[in-house]
């Protein structure tokens, strides 16, 4: 799925506030939590909703509520994995930090100088940093069009070799997007991680397993559905919602498409992930590749880091009574849903899950506005 700005807004700035009165408490628990998952799940009907409140040390509450399959019995559980769709962009953007911090990588290395041959001179100073940024002319219509999807799966090519392909294609021509200006698209993560697999010698998710979730302690994720009994992925098909099982090649994206939107994992384990960003890297990365991250671009709006857009939200500062910054994305390969946003000032992240990529489309982005409206205000010293 491509998001444009207005859809990374959305979880935000746009869906209208659910009101849940008297949910003030010292944290947010798991009974706020529950409510406003309740509140949101009513008004939206999704197949499955999770939710999850996350502080500097770890995992404050997590909800569910509904099914793993449209037509089935079991409910989802706390345990379940999600696919996070889009929200792997952040992860490929940490995994290029981690290099950088090795000495394996540079913050201006330039795309031509990682992937070394012909190439054209528009692109000569076009660098992986803007890839991640969404500011470095690629369009996906160029790489990814439909005669791609229709035939990835079934490419006897490795994954590395498909992106390097995609990558050689791109830098044949120049760039037809124009650099600089923003123009979000999942070819641009692909290309970056066929830079970085050129520099290690290693697959993408070779590096995700030893760079990301081996040090963080996550165990749960992997790459494309989450397999059984995990839930199913569902989408709404003319008047009825349809489920598609995790072995049917269209459960998810061409897997050479993983650095872009391909990882899923439980909620507690995605909690892990973002704890980085709460904690100023620890303990994975240095604070200054924090601040490499999410700095947005300089040039036309929005304000988009390395797999973040950055907002000003006036319930994100330490006190939760005075702006500060959040980190905001949203995720979907059409049959799942997925919102984060991260508030470090606050130290807090809210998380909202869908396995119905359509229904969770509306309920997650309001999914976590409920949860900002539950948040306590602080008398002193923050939350979290």
């Amino acid at each position: 799925m491509i998001l444009d700005r207005r859809v990374l807004m959305a979880t935000l700035g746009v869906l209208p506030a659910v009101s849940l009165p008297g949910l003030v408490a010292a944290r947010p628990g798991g009974e706020a939590v529950q409510a406003a998952l309740d509140a949101v799940f009513d008004r939206f009907s999704p197949v499955g909703l999770g939710a999850a409140v996350i502080s500097r040390e770890g995992l404050l509450a997590s909800a569910v509520r509904g099914l793993r399959r449209k037509d089935g019995t079991d409910p989802v559980l706390t345990t379940d994995a999600w696919h996070l769709g889009s929200n792997t962009k952040a992860m490929t953007a940490v995994l290029f930090a981690r290099l950088v911090e090795q000495g394996k990588a540079q913050w201006d290395l330039k795309l031509v100088d990682a992937l070394a041959g012909a190439h054209d001179p528009a692109w000569a100073h076009v660098t992986v940093l803007d890839l991640m940024q969404h500011r470095a002319g690629l369009r996906d219509e160029e790489v990814l069009g439909q005669a791609w999807f229709m035939t990835a799966r079934g490419d006897p090519a490795t994954l590395p070799e498909q992106r390097l392909a995609m990558a050689r294609k791109a830098l044949a021509v120049p760039p037809g997007g124009t650099p600089g200006q923003f123009r979000y698209g999942n070819a641009n993560y692909m290309v970056a991680a066929a830079a970085l697999e050129a520099l290690t010698g290693q697959d993408w998710q070779q590096l995700m397993v030893e760079q990301l979730f081996t040090p963080l302690g996550i165990t749960s994720a992997g790459f494309g559905a989450p397999p059984e009994p995990a839930p199913w992925g569902h989408r709404e098909m003319g008047e009825t919602t349809a489920s598609l099982p995790p072995w049917r090649p269209g459960a998810d994206n061409p897997a050479a498409l993983g650095p872009a939107g391909t990882v899923h994992m439980t909620l507690q384990d995605y909690g892990r992930f973002l704890m980085v960003f709460l904690n100023d890297g620890q303990p994975l990365l240095q604070p200054g590749s924090i601040a490499h991250l999410t700095r947005p671009a300089e040039g036309p709006p929005p304000a988009y880091g390395a797999g973040w857009i950055v907002l000003d939200q006036p319930w994100a500062g330490p006190d939760g009574a005075t702006p500060g910054r959040v980190l905001a994305h949203d995720g979907s390969n059409t049959l799942w849903y997925a919102s984060a946003a991260v508030a470090p000032d606050r130290g807090l992240a809210l998380v909202a899950v869908s396995n119905d990529g359509t229904a969770g489309a509306r309920a997650c982005p309001a999914l976590i506005r409920a949860l900002v409206a539950g948040l306590p205000v602080a008398e002193a010293g923050g939350v979290g």
